[in-house]
Formats: structure tokens, sequence, C-alpha cells
């Protein structure tokens, strides 16, 4: 059985933040019953979106089946959650193997499972799902129902049928109501934390969503999506040598991690949870020519990085630390703006800092905490420094 991509990372360096009180939230809440037909054309029009880079959808046709059956013969299925980001757009929170269940099958198509990772990128495109890409028998199959026999050994009456051949039960299928919790935050505003904390704790699919999973649905942007082109750039898959993408997206995390800190760290409290989806948000609005400006730099550092050799920031021998990245790209893009040469710093003096009692003290326990980030990034820019020439 082929292995799912898993960098080789220092876990300690994800130390959780330690645990703090949730911000009280003033949220509406509504509870409506979509039935199907306003389902399918929401989703069509966009209206309800499946947040970018949410998990592929993974129903197999018999579970997908037995959806539809229940919405035929009228039996309740779990409501479903969305979160109002604006007027008349709302975002998936818990329930986006039914909401789709209920299009395909309303399509007459059934996603191939080897295509429905490019099959969410079209769906979260500016075109979407065209007529021609539901034709298209390389990411579909004809969407008709299995269904398991009856106990005397009879065929479901509904197995095999499509949605256009339903007959007299596709009035009453249109008509079934989906009940559709819809909430909206009030305050604080501009704030869409309390997303983030549904998302942490309503359980999808029998699998809870890590955290980076999570700000990969809540913060979905033009400068998010690019972080997937900067997580593909073939330098930064030879330092953490893995060559595909992480399938937790703990490497997209280690990306986040690193800009965040690269913009300062000012605005820091303690939590770097909090940190970077505070960065995620700010960075919404980044445009085209900001966006592009963070490429430049990621790419700067990858060609600087690739001098020194694949292995500078394994100390350990065994593990990535993301803590040495982090801390040696943001000294380094700092002085370069301040107009140093850094390419006379020799690699192994950056292996053997990240081996030092020195950055230790700053990366063991508590290393989310303030004193021990700051105090990492300007030691470390300090010795940068001191390793680097001022430009000519």
């Amino acid at each position: 059985m082929q292995t799912k991509p898993e960098v080789k990372i220092n876990d300690a360096d994800f130390e959780e933040d330690t645990e703090t009180q949730v911000t009280e939230y003033d949220i509406v809440s509504a509870p409506n019953d979509f039935n199907t037909l306003t389902i399918n054309s929401f989703i069509e029009q966009g209206a309800i979106q499946t947040p970018g880079f949410q998990r592929n959808y993974v129903w197999d046709i018999k579970r997908a089946s037995k959806l539809i059956e229940s919405l035929i013969l009228g039996l309740p299925v779990p409501q479903v959650f969305l979160y109002e980001e604006n007027r008349n757009r709302f975002l998936i929170i818990d329930g986006q193997q039914r909401l789709l269940t209920v299009f395909f099958f309303m399509k007459g198509r059934f996603p191939r499972k080897e295509k429905r990772g490019e099959l969410r990128q079209i769906m979260n495109s500016s075109t979407g799902l065209t007529p021609d890409v539901l034709a298209n028998d390389e990411y579909f199959t004809p969407f008709r129902l299995q269904l398991a026999k009856l106990p005397n050994g009879d065929a479901n009456r509904f197995s095999r049928l499509t949605y256009a051949n339903l007959g007299d039960h596709q009035t009453q299928f249109n008509l079934r109501p989906i009940r559709n919790v819809i909430v909206k935050q009030v305050s604080p505003q501009n704030d869409d934390s309390s997303v983030f904390e549904m998302f942490n704790r309503l359980n999808t699919g029998g699998v809870n969503l890590n955290t980076q999973e999570i700000r990969a649905c809540l913060y979905h942007s033009a400068f998010f999506e690019n972080l997937f082109s900067l997580n593909e750039n073939p330098k930064w898959r030879d330092l953490l040598d893995t060559p595909d993408p992480d399938f937790r997206m703990r490497d997209i995390e280690m990306i986040l991690r690193t800009l965040s800190l690269r913009e300062g760290t000012a605005a820091y409290g303690g939590s770097m949870t909090s940190f970077i989806n505070s960065f995620c948000k700010s960075s919404q609005s980044k445009s085209d020519t900001e966006i592009q400006k963070v490429t430049e730099e990621w790419n700067w550092f990858l060609e600087l990085a690739d001098s020194w050799g694949e292995r500078t920031f394994w100390p350990s021998g065994s593990k990535f630390s993301i803590l040495l990245f982090e801390a040696v790209y943001s000294a380094a893009q700092r002085l370069r703006t301040e107009g140093y040469n850094l390419s006379t710093i020799e690699d192994a003096k950056i292996t053997e800092y990240g081996k030092s009692d020195d950055f230790a003290a700053w990366s063991q326990e508590g290393s989310t905490k303030t004193a021990k980030v700051v105090g990492r990034l300007e030691e470390t820019y300090e010795l940068l420094k001191n390793l680097a020439v001022v430009a000519s």
C-alpha cells in the first residue's frame, strides 16, 4: 500500500500554545430548511462555497446512495452548518460530503476517485464545474444508485436509478429539506475566530481537521492559494527532503509561520496559532503586487539556502528544524533590506548554531512564548549580521 507523504520535522517545534480563555462571542444562528433544489442551485451559483483546499470529496457510491435513498424516503439526515461570510455567500463548516452528494446526484455524475483533487480545484475556480467538465468521462461516471438487496433477496426498488429517471419520486426528492444552521459572528468585528473555534470543535466525518486544514478552509484567498505554489518550489522540497506535499499540510503551516514572523513580531501575544490566524486574515486583502513580493523573497531565500546545502536546517541530523529555518529566513530578509550581502555566510555556521545551547535555550519548552520567539529571532539576526558583509 502506498504511504502518504509526510515531512520529517521535529514535532517539538510544533509545540501547542498554552491553553487560553476563548473569546466570548456574539453569534447569530438561524435554522433554515433548504430543499435539495435550492441546495443544488446555491452550489451551482457559488452562493454555497466548498472552502478552498478543504478535504476532497471522499464518499464512495454506496454511502452516497444511502443518503439519497434517505432523502427520497423522507428520512431525516444530519444537519449542516454554514457560516455567512457575506450576504448570500456561505462557507460550509460541516456537511460538505452531504451537500456535494446531493449536487452530484442531481447532475447525474459521480466523481472518479483519482480525479477528486483536480475537481476540487476546478470547483473553486472562477468558472466552476461547467457542463463540459461534468460531461467529461475522465472526471465522472454516471451516478446510479447502488443499494444493498433487501433481506428477502429482492433488489432495492431504487437501485440503479439516476436522478433523471426517478419518475414520480423526483418531485418529492426535489422538495426534501435538509436542515441548515446558518451562523454569523456579530462581534468581535473584523474577526472570524468563532469559525475557527467551530471548525476545531466539530467532528467532521469522524476525523477532526487539524489546525492548518481549518485555517486553509477559513482564510482562503489569492494569498493562501499562492502558498501552494511556494510549497512546490523544488528547492523547498529538497530542503525538507520530501518530494511531495505533506497530506496534512504541515509544510504549508511551516511556510505560514515563516512568512508571518518575517512581517514582524510587534503583534505577537504568546500564541503562535492566533498570530498565524491574524496574519492569514490580514493577508486576504494582499494585492497581486504584495503577493508577488512575498514570492520573490521566498524564491530569493531558497536560492541562497541552495548554495548552503540541503542539510543546513537539519541540526539533529534526522529532523528538519522549522524553528531554525524561520529564524534564519526572518534575519536574512531583514539583513537583505538593510543592504547586507549574505553570500559570505557558511552553512556550517548555521547548522552549528542550531545545535548550540544558546539556540536550545530559546527553542525548547515554551518555545511559543513571546520572550522566546522574539529572543530566538533577535539572536539569529545578530549571528547572521556578524557573518555577513555590507554590500558594496
